[in-house]
């Protein structure tokens, strides 16, 4: 009998996509895949994004390494971001680690299995970024940009569509770059136009991050036209100051971006936006933390996400003189985030008294679990679903509302 493998996944859906990977490989090799306190080997995919994200893989690893210590586990496998960007020192520190694994292969050609809910997959198309953003260490992790070629991707399409699941998100750290490398410009639009056409059964397809700079009038006329692309932009703007902008190497400016927005609105009726910022950057001042309030106070996005600005080796920003204490980082966080809660709650009361599709996740407590289009796995809000009829996740339901909180809906079956 082999040895029983568990596994914790750290960190975004992209390490998700590799997990799923790695355990596919595992198990067609005999191995049994349990839960991590059944699991004679545990295997930890890391993640080494963030400070924070850092700090929980290596606490994770620790805690391993107490079971090893107690003999509740033989080995301890570290994976992932963290093994590609401090293997040696991961060594010297951590002897009881039994292996270290890098990068895994982006096509994995092997039935998936399946660590988010069978009803929803991570498709990842493209893995490592072309942006080279001065705060960012993924090109120093992941290295080259890689694109998983078009007919690989429709395999995986025609193989989520056979095992009915109802949504694909479509994912990498940059997707509007996916092609560059194979075909020699970028091929979203083509691509997801296959996507579409293979897609049979599957009701959600969801863009996750759009680089600002490469969105083009034809993806968004896609988007607008086709049923199943969800209405959901995901665009990461990190700021909206010029000097903070060029500072963080980004390929964009505040005119560009607010023209860009209201492109996006004009041409996709009912769009929720998402973007995510960077509190405290280096030299940021309180100027310019007041321009980027104001600018998310007018402009209301639909969902927003607020990272405290994390200095990583490395990278170009980590040299950058000025740094904001972390008290301050902190303090504009937290200020961004409150305003979000009102701009949050004044959308969502938009909806009040309208029938929306919602897709059923879960049964919790007596009422179901569902998403609307505009919200992603795992980041965004959710519906409360009050139904007397049985329903079961992966199902699609019309759901009127009749409440609306902070970031979620409350409704009942129509």
């Amino acid at each position: 009998m082999k040895n029983k493998v568990g596994i914790l996944s750290m960190g975004c859906p992209r390490n998700l996509v590799d997990s799923e990977g790695i355990l596919s490989r595992l198990n067609l090799k005999g191995y049994p895949i349990v839960d991590m306190q059944e699991a004679d080997v545990a295997i930890v995919n890391t993640c080494a994004f963030l400070e924070d994200a850092k700090r929980e893989s290596i606490d994770a690893i620790l805690d391993l390494i107490s079971l090893k210590r107690e003999g509740r586990l033989k080995k301890v496998i570290v994976h992932g971001c963290l093994t590609q960007r401090y293997k040696n020192a991961l060594r010297k520190e951590l002897p009881e680690i039994d292996a270290f694994v890098g990068r895994v292969s982006l096509n994995h050609e092997l039935k998936r299995f399946s660590i988010t809910p069978r009803h929803y997959a991570y498709l990842k198309i493209c893995e490592g970024c072309i942006n080279n953003c001065s705060f960012c260490v993924i090109p120093r992790i992941k290295g080259k940009f890689a694109s998983l070629d078009m007919d690989s991707v429709l395999k995986k399409v025609r193989s989520f569509d056979k095992d009915k699941v109802s949504e694909i998100n479509i994912i990498g750290q940059d997707i509007t770059g996916y092609g560059m490398d194979l075909y020699g410009d970028t091929k979203l639009e083509p691509l997801l136009e296959q996507i579409v056409k293979y897609s049979g059964n599957i009701g959600w397809i969801r863009l996750l991050y759009l680089y600002p700079s490469r969105i083009s009038d034809r993806l968004l006329k896609l988007i607008a036209r086709e049923p199943k692309i969800c209405k959901y932009i995901d665009l990461p703007i990190q700021h909206i100051n010029n000097r903070i902008l060029r500072l963080m190497h980004r390929q964009t400016n505040r005119k560009d971006i607010l023209m860009l927005i209201d492109k996006v609105r004009k041409m996709i009726p009912g769009v929720a936006i998402r973007t995510s910022l960077i509190a405290g950057f280096p030299s940021e001042t309180d100027k310019e933390f007041k321009e980027l309030l104001k600018f998310t106070e007018e402009v209301k996005f639909e969902r927003l996400g607020v990272f405290i600005y994390s200095r990583e080796e490395g990278t170009r920003a980590f040299a950058l003189k000025k740094q904001v204490p972390e008290k301050i980082k902190q303090e504009r966080m937290n200020t961004m985030m409150l305003r979000q809660q009102y701009i949050s709650t004044e959308v969502n009361k938009k909806l009040l008294g309208r029938t929306i599709e919602v897709l059923i996740d879960e049964k919790r407590n007596g009422f179901y679990l569902g998403r609307s289009q505009y919200d992603a796995p795992e980041v965004d809000g959710q519906v409360f679903v009050n139904s007397k009829n049985e329903l079961k996740p992966g199902d699609f339901v019309k759901v009127k509302i009749n409440d609306t909180l902070e970031y979620d809906l409350v409704g009942e079956l129509n």
